[in-house]
């Protein structure tokens, strides 16, 4: 199946090569309870984030490229067909055709308006990623937001007055916003991933420690005060998002899988409290899970992988988050 080759967001792992994956099995001992549903199908095209092993690093697509509108019932996902990458909309509940939203070349990234009714996205064009806006039902015209410069990532911020987005320069990732009303850019920080939090002058966003390995962080625009939520020796961490009752932080994480004394390294979805405590491991299938998206009632999860396809095929499936009532792998509790 076809995949977007977009920009990757490195994570430090030192694990070699595994046997081949059965990624024919739905879930793994670990994940009973997950009540895992598969909500697309192979011929919804659906676009796997590229994930690379090579001289034992773990690199891999931390761009978000799925999404669930405000009233929980369409799921958008990033499509490649006819050698183009286009956001399509499906309605959940059902199991029928996607609708394209927009007919652009390549699309890289997208997120839902917090009102529903837009989408903002990035499309790759020569050397450059522009940002634009488009109408999530009905007008097919989009507003080019960004334009000269490497942006993606891009998401609004709860009042739908910024639009916050990651550029990539010769010094590095930062996190940058557009004002709406305006079209007033401002720097804010060094990251990426941007992820607003609601009612509050600040965001999350991954970042690289010294080793190459990456974290989730909070920063207030505000204040200045900078303070890392999500980070552990054994694993990095990109793509945050907090849960629609402000509790939870939603991130892809690296993670290792033994078998015997062989190590496979692999990505998988984890959580944490907001404020840094109760770090937990989801998910642990030897197939890559990537591009989570919190399901509106805040109870499921929405994530790509390639498990239930024997020709590791990806699709979107949808995971019962039970956390909340106390289940759950803790690995730490700081």
């Amino acid at each position: 199946m076809a995949k977007a080759v977009l920009t990757l967001a490195l994570a430090a792992a030192t694990e070699a090569a595994w046997a081949q994956v059965d990624y024919s099995v739905v879930a793994v001992n670990e994940e009973t309870g997950l009540e895992l549903t598969r909500i697309t199908q192979d011929n919804d095209y659906v676009c796997m984030p590229e994930v690379r092993r090579n001289a034992g690093n773990l690199n891999w697509l931390s761009n978000r490229i799925i999404d669930i509108s405000t009233d929980g019932q369409r799921l958008a996902y990033l499509s490649a067909r006819n050698n183009t990458t286009n956001i399509f909309i499906k309605d959940v509940a059902r199991q029928g055709s996607s609708v394209q939203r927009t007919n652009r070349r390549a699309v890289i990234d997208f997120s839902y308006s917090h009102d529903g009714r837009y989408l903002c996205f990035s499309e790759r064009s020569g050397d450059c990623n522009q940002i634009f806006q488009t109408a999530a039902e009905g007008s097919y015209v989009c507003r080019q937001i960004t334009s000269g410069n490497t942006d993606y990532s891009p998401v609004y911020t709860d009042d739908m007055k910024d639009i916050v987005f990651a550029r990539q320069e010769n010094t590095g990732v930062s996190v940058w916003s557009y004002n709406v009303a305006n079209n007033f850019l401002a720097n804010y920080t060094r990251g990426m991933n941007p992820c607003p939090i609601k009612g509050r002058k600040a965001l999350l966003c991954a970042r690289t420690d010294a080793s190459g390995r990456s974290e989730i962080w909070r920063v207030d625009y505000e204040t200045g005060v900078e303070e890392c939520l999500m980070a552990d020796p054994a694993h990095s961490f990109t793509t945050p998002s907090v849960s629609p009752d402000g509790q939870w932080i939603l991130a892809v994480g690296s993670s290792v899988l033994m078998n015997g004394a062989q190590r496979y390294a692999n990505t998988d979805i984890f959580v944490c409290r907001t404020d840094g405590t109760q770090l937990t491991q989801l998910t642990y299938h030897a197939a890559d899970d990537l591009s989570p998206a919190w399901g509106r009632d805040g109870r499921h999860i929405y994530f790509i992988s390639q498990r239930g396809s024997a020709t590791a095929t990806a699709n979107v499936w949808r995971m019962a988050f039970t956390l909340w009532k106390g289940e759950g792998n803790i690995i730490n509790n700081r």
